[in-house]
């Protein structure tokens, strides 16, 4: 019963991550085999990790042939141990750049790859966002106030 209800969850999961279609281009190019490079299994276990339970969220990492479950399970305690936002446009842009797979497969049209567009994400997902702008703001402000003082 307890199976069940967690495969619901996931399929659930990862329907709701076809919803973007960055995500559902790295699905795919997992569901392939294909290898989608370190910035994209980066990118896909920063997003998924709120979508789909530890363990198909390793499984689907494990899809990509240069990646081992050691490998797997060390990028997952590092973004839950981090606690990484999902990733910005921008920041997705930047990470596709070093490397060879493109992460974002319509990076000519400013909408695509904009997780925050497509996905519902937990709360806490924006209060961390909030507050981490919030800190960088005051950041800039004493930087801004420390450059002006004599």
């Amino acid at each position: 019963m307890a199976r069940a209800r967690k495969q619901t969850r996931s399929s659930s999961g990862r329907e709701a991550l076809r919803k973007n279609g960055m995500m559902a281009h790295l699905l795919d190019s997992l569901d392939a085999g294909q290898d989608i490079g370190h910035y994209g299994r980066l990118v896909f276990a920063m997003v998924a990790r709120h979508f789909l339970d530890e363990d198909e969220l390793r499984d689907t990492l494990l899809q990509d042939p240069a990646f081992d479950e050691r490998q797997a399970i060390s990028l997952i305690e590092q973004v839950k141990g981090r606690d990484y936002s999902p990733p910005r446009r921008e920041k997705v842009l930047q990470f596709q750049a070093q490397q060879e797979f493109p992460i974002c497969p319509n990076a000519e049209d400013p909408d695509a790859c904009n997780v925050y567009k497509d996905l519902q994400f937990p709360e806490s997902v924006y209060e961390h966002i909030g507050e981490y702008r919030e800190q960088k703001a005051h950041a800039h402000e004493d930087d801004s106030q420390a450059a002006g003082s004599p």
